[in-house]
């Protein structure tokens, strides 16, 4: 038995990076803060947030830079060699499955909304 599940709370670091494939499929990546919890200070920890489909769509319309998001999705591995060096390179990304907007109407966000797949 193995299980890959990343749920977050944060604020979205920049505005949605769409893409509209030719197969009609819709990718979105997003940045997402989460403070981390210190005597000192509060620090954040930084997330690249990947979503697909009608998610990816939701997130596209709904969603700007410091929007307060929740997220549940899989950690995965994004590897590729490096142009220059040809080293083999790997960056964590949170492959999103639900999106829920936790902004109040006064943050323009619309209230809490569950935008998971099977809502569609």
């Amino acid at each position: 038995m193995s299980i890959n599940v990343v749920t977050l709370v944060g604020r979205v670091g920049g505005d949605p990076d769409i893409k509209y494939f030719e197969s009609g499929t819709v990718k979105c990546r997003l940045t997402l803060a989460v403070n981390r919890r210190s005597r000192n200070n509060d620090k954040p920890d930084w997330f690249n947030l990947e979503l697909w489909g009608k998610t990816a769509e939701v997130a596209g319309n709904y969603v700007r830079k410091g929007s307060l998001i929740g997220v549940k999705g899989s950690l995965k591995f994004d590897s590729w060699s490096d142009r220059q060096t040809g080293v083999n390179r790997s960056s964590p990304v949170i492959h999103v499955e639900q999106l829920e907007l936790l902004g109040s109407k006064r943050d323009g966000e619309g209230g809490m909304a569950d935008m998971s797949p099977d809502n569609f």
